[in-house]
């Protein structure tokens, strides 16, 4: 590629960016000064105060988006990947003892369990906080503020089958647009109220704390809400890189921000009573319709890039074992990473409606969010020190300057919005606790399956030597789904049982998810021949690739085995379980819960993705 080309793609990268990453935090000056003079714990409107407010918005995009995120978390990738999960895969090969990487995986859990709760709560707030500008234009939009608020929730949930390539396009020159009014609505405000650009010095904002402490530490909790979609920049970083989020985030996303805030805090230190709306109030009346609808398509966009995210996470979930198989579709036949399931669309679609309904405004919704972004950040800051220290070979002083510090503001933070707990912030940690049982309760779940199959069955090596030769053969390939390549599948046992017969190809199949994003297509297949009859055959996928296991047969032919899949059949064993009576592995609530799950699961078939019309599946019960 040459130079111009590699800079016009790192231009259009940047550009798409702008939706995707920067979405949500784009979208934070909706509510965050209102939130923080006007909240819970309002601070009062005093210059000093609102110079101090300014200062620590501002020093905090730039310690904590700019320093931490932008320039250090996004170089702990996994292949181009970031994310919790990613985070988690890393950690994985750089800890020491078991105890340790026990602690760490389920404190990278519990981080991806809130990321779910910022998947309900960022739509809810970003909508409502939009659309509640048509209370700024005439108090009679106020009855209508919460339907209007769902009706655009429900048809932003209703599209996502459709898939974003369409309307993805326009994700960036909106996003440009909404970034260039912010600069604009700001800076006019600057002109009129200049002293306001002290705030750029740091003294305020260590003026604003050592002159109130305790006030300081409570206008944390609404200071943080400038830092929402910090997760999700890091998540989202693999469909970019980081030189285009970079470059988006310092030379548009980041000036932008910095004049509205200033043109926010301008605005108060002239007129305290625009509290009641302070970036609405910002525009010149002829444009206030112009801006709700602005706002409404960016709040939109910054929703849309959560629900992708949710629907990335949770097949990376489902890859990695942590929930059961559900159905993904795909919504584009050039990009893999665009993926819809409807599980999990409906289930955050309902959680959303719960939440605009229940709270009513975004005011009372802020209360809730910032728990779920600073538990959040505080596990990426920790888990981020175990790479640094063992993957990077950084030494301990290092570690300890640098995420320390970082670990310092994260907690400060995080211990300022546990105060927001009876006002709402309650719900992300309720929801994390129960999306972290979930997960944790499938994976030993699965465990447990897997020994009891493995107790109940015959090796692979005694069949093969054994029963196999007295077998009758009949023509065609015949391949076995297992978890366990060692161990004959239960699959293949009821299958002589039922046919009294064996194929004249029988191909022992196991599928495996690596700890990395992608496996290339050619590498992904490994052929094992037992003898001229038994095979065995793994197929390996990184944990965002599709598991489409006849599309990765089809290499198998480069490993010397040659397949016709019309001439072959899938055999998978299909399990009931039935509740252990008495002692129990799992405690009586979890084994309920796993039974139910387990029931509820997706076919293998679909997961697969195996031709419906070459598949048997041969049922067994089990006891747990």
């Amino acid at each position: 590629m040459s130079e111009s080309q590699h800079g016009g793609r790192t231009a259009a990268l940047a550009l798409t960016a702008l939706g995707v990453v920067f979405g949500d935090i784009g979208t934070s000056p909706l509510y965050t000064m209102k939130e923080i003079f006007a909240g819970p714990h309002p601070v009062p409107m005093t210059p000093d105060n609102i110079l101090g407010i300014l200062s620590v918005i501002i020093w905090s995009l730039i310690v904590v988006v700019a320093l931490k995120y932008v320039t250090f978390i996004t170089r702990a990738d996994n292949k181009g990947e970031g994310g919790m999960m990613a985070l988690m895969a890393l950690v994985t090969h750089h800890t020491r003892g078991q105890s340790q990487l026990a602690t760490l995986m389920r404190l990278g859990l519990f981080g991806t369990a809130l990321f779910y709760g910022e998947s309900v709560i960022t739509p809810a707030i970003s909508v409502l906080s939009a659309v509640e500008g048509l209370e700024v234009a005439t108090p009679t939009f106020q009855p209508y503020i919460v339907p209007l608020s769902l009706l655009v929730l429900l048809i932003l949930f209703m599209v996502q089958k459709h898939g974003t390539a369409r309307v993805g396009v326009l994700f960036g020159p909106v996003m440009i647009l909404w970034f260039a009014a912010l600069a604009l609505l700001g800076l006019g405000q600057i002109i009129q109220a200049p002293q306001v650009l002290d705030a750029l010095h740091p003294l305020h904002a260590l003026s604003f704390f050592a002159g109130s402490p305790w006030l300081g530490f409570l206008a944390l909790g609404g200071s943080v809400l400038a830092l929402t979609g910090c997760e999700a920049l890091y998540a989202d970083m693999g469909h970019f890189g980081r030189q285009p989020v970079r470059i988006a985030w310092f030379g548009l996303v980041l000036p932008a921000l910095v004049l509205n805030y200033f043109g926010q805090g301008a605005l108060l230190l002239s007129n305290q009573s625009a509290i009641a709306s302070p970036f609405y109030l910002l525009a010149p009346g002829w444009a206030l319709f112009p801006m709700i609808l602005l706002a409404t398509l960016a709040t939109v966009i910054a929703s849309q890039a959560v629900i992708s995210g949710a629907y990335s996470l949770t097949r990376q979930a489902i890859q990695l074992n942590y929930v059961p198989r559900m159905e993904v579709q795909h919504t584009s036949s050039q990009e893999r990473g665009q993926i819809y399931l409807p599980g999990t669309n409906w289930t955050l679609l309902i959680a959303v409606a719960i939440l605009v309904i229940g709270f009513g405004s975004s005011a009372r919704l802020a209360a809730a969010y910032g728990i779920a972004v600073t538990g959040t950040m505080v596990i990426t800051t920790l888990l981020a020190f175990v790479v640094a220290r063992y993957r990077w070979g950084w030494s301990r002083l290092k570690c300890g300057l640098i995420l320390g510090g970082f670990l310092l503001v994260d907690v400060a933070y995080f211990s300022a919005n546990t105060f927001k707990l009876p006002e709402g912030g309650w719900f992300p940690l309720a929801l994390g606790l129960v999306i972290f049982l979930v997960m944790t309760t499938w994976k030993r779940g699965r465990e447990l399956v897997h020994d009891r199959l493995a107790k109940d069955g015959m090796p692979l090596g005694q069949f093969v030597e054994l029963m196999a030769p007295a077998v009758p053969k009949i023509q065609g390939t015949a391949i076995f789904m297992t978890a366990d390549p060692a161990m004959t599948p239960h699959a293949l046992l009821h299958s002589i049982k039922h046919y009294k017969s064996l194929h004249e190809r029988v191909i022992i199949m196991t599928t495996e998810t690596a700890d990395v994003p992608h496996i290339p297509p050619d590498e992904r297949i490994a052929v094992e021949p037992i003898n001229a009859q038994f095979y065995r055959v793994k197929a390996i996928f990184g944990f965002m690739d599709e598991p489409n296991v006849p599309a990765a047969l089809e290499y198998a032919a480069t490993h010397g085995l040659e397949l016709d899949m019309m001439d072959t059949s899938f055999f998978l064993g299909r399990e009931t379980l039935i509740p252990k009576v008495g002692v129990t592995m799992m405690t009586r609530w979890r084994e309920k819960l796993f039974v139910t799950m387990f029931r509820n699961a997706g076919s293998a078939s679909a997961y697969f993705m195996l031709p419906p019309n070459r598949v048997v599946e041969l049922g067994s019960q089990m006891v747990l």
